[in-house]
């Protein structure tokens, strides 16, 4: 996956609840399920152009709330910042011993699934 379709996804998910229905469901369907223009202008029941110019429109609009509000952008900080603090907690109880490296190990994992759970 591009990053950029990567970055639509995320957006989708942040912000997709501000999209009108016809937007949210054919931004789904293009970027969550991989689907054509064709296949969604007809499972919607609209034209393709119909189908591009909702896309767009979608995507405008999440480019505009996400300038606003920043909150992907800080989402990604903090998920950056939080994989820069376990490296250096792994780091670290390499060159520990005992219980001291038992914690700091459990420490990273502790990280790590706050991370993959986003």
């Amino acid at each position: 996956m591009s990053d950029g379709r990567l970055r639509q996804t995320m957006l989708l998910d942040f912000y997709g609840e501000l999209l009108t229905e016809k937007q949210r469901l054919c931004m789904d369907l293009h970027y969550n399920e991989d689907l054509s223009l064709a296949e969604i202008a007809e499972q919607c029941g609209i034209s393709r152009q119909g189908v591009w110019d909702n896309i767009r429109r979608g995507e405008s609009a999440l480019a505009d709330i996400e300038e606003k509000t920043g909150l992907l952008r800080r989402f990604e900080e903090n998920r950056s910042a939080l994989e820069k603090i376990r490296e250096q907690i792994k780091a670290l109880a390499a060159m520990s011993q005992g219980e001291a490296r038992d914690k700091a190990l459990k420490a990273a994992e502790d990280i790590a699934a706050v991370i993959a759970r986003g």
